[in-house]
Order: C-alpha cells, then sequence, then structure tokens
C-alpha cells in the first residue's frame, strides 16, 4: 500500500498521520492488532497528542520492512 502524499483536493493539505482506527481500516485488521504491533515495537506513533497518531512514513516504513 502506497501512502505517499497527494496533492491536495479542494485546499485540503494531505494527511501527515492516521489514527489507531484509521491504520487498521487502512492495513485490513482490527484496532487491536495495530496496539499489539505499538506495544511490540513494531509501529512507531506519535505521542505528541492527547492521542496516539501514526506517521504516514511510519505507516510506509513498517510495510516496507515486513515484507
Amino acid at each position: 500500500m502506497d501512502t505517499t502524499a497527494q496533492p491536495p483536493l479542494n485546499g485540503t493539505p494531505p494527511r501527515l498521520a492516521y489514527s489507531v482506527q484509521e491504520t487498521a481500516r487502512m492495513l485490513g485488521v482490527c484496532d487491536k492488532s495495530i496496539r499489539r504491533l505499538i506495544l511490540r515495537g513494531l509501529l512507531r506513533p506519535s505521542r505528541a497528542l492527547r492521542h496516539i497518531l501514526i506517521p504516514k512514513q511510519e505507516i510506509d516504513r513498517f510495510l516496507r520492512d515486513t515484507r
């Protein structure tokens, strides 16, 4: 899955990070699987905010490195 930046639609900037739920939908797994990957250190989220966000580059890295 390629999550490279897409051109803005209607002036909306491209997404830089996704929630646990959005990441799970993109990868076709459940939320709990994403949380397990985070706990195992296989997926590194940003915890700078109150919500866990997974940067787009981290999703790309995970997919590339776990072939």
